[in-house]
């Protein structure tokens, strides 16, 4: 078993909801779906996922790192929310596959009433801490981060240049650049083990800067302020 991990940022009047967690049952995603859960099985109590732990109607934006069960799960609590996708990520909305661990059932339909946002591939410009980023708001406080490897268009996001939301670039901070301990079922679901391991040297190098690596499988104690280390009122 394994977290999966969600992450808001506030800001002015900014919610900004990174990835939204596995949904409850039932998932409606026919046979792809019941090999999915044979593969991997969620366990999800009652009151636990992010519509019932957060006011949907607060949200004002959502970022997908990519669209795999534990992502993208609980997305239709928030159909209001703006939406914010990669040009990869988009294509995969277009192209869902059992192995591309994307599932037609948990993606947002056509009638989804909240905007949807596509950042382009050359949105993306190197900075300081090696990466490439993509400032999403035009004042630096949330930069996407290009993390290729995992999923296509698979993307981070660096808060306030402090906090790296790194998504699954890997399945822990232990295993960011140890992939040859991923065991196999975990491997086989990478995009491009390649790519993945480049950017897992990048990320090695951004935390040498300074930065903090948050993944989306270590455990994070919920409702702490992970910018100040402080309770979240």
């Amino acid at each position: 078993m394994f977290p999966a991990g969600v992450f808001l940022h506030e800001h002015g009047d900014r919610r900004v909801l990174f990835d939204t967690g596995y949904a409850a049952a039932p998932w409606r995603t026919g046979a792809a779906g019941w090999a999915y859960r044979r593969l991997l099985p969620p366990r999800v109590p009652r009151g636990v996922t992010v519509g019932e732990r957060l006011d949907p109607a607060s949200i004002t934006h959502v970022v997908l790192s990519h669209l795999h069960p534990d992502h993208v799960g609980g997305l239709r609590a928030f159909p209001h929310a703006t939406l914010v996708v990669t040009e990869g990520v988009r294509r995969s909305m277009d192209r869902p596959s059992l192995r591309g661990g994307v599932l037609r059932g948990l993606l947002p339909g056509t009638d989804r009433p909240g905007p949807l946002v596509v950042v382009p591939p050359d949105a993306f410009r190197p900075d300081a801490t090696g990466l490439r980023t993509a400032d999403l708001f035009g004042d630096g406080t949330y930069r996407l981060v290009d993390l290729p490897g995992h999923a296509p268009g698979h993307v981070g996001a660096l808060v306030e240049d402090r906090v790296l939301l790194a998504a699954d670039a890997a399945w822990g901070r232990d295993l960011l650049g140890q992939e040859h301990r991923i065991r196999r079922l975990p491997r086989a679901v990478a995009h491009d083990p390649r790519a993945q391991a480049h950017t897992a040297q990048l990320l090695l190098g951004a935390e040498r800067r300074g930065v903090r690596l948050l993944f989306s499988h270590d455990v994070h104690q919920a409702d702490v302020d992970l910018l100040g280390g402080g309770r979240v009122p």
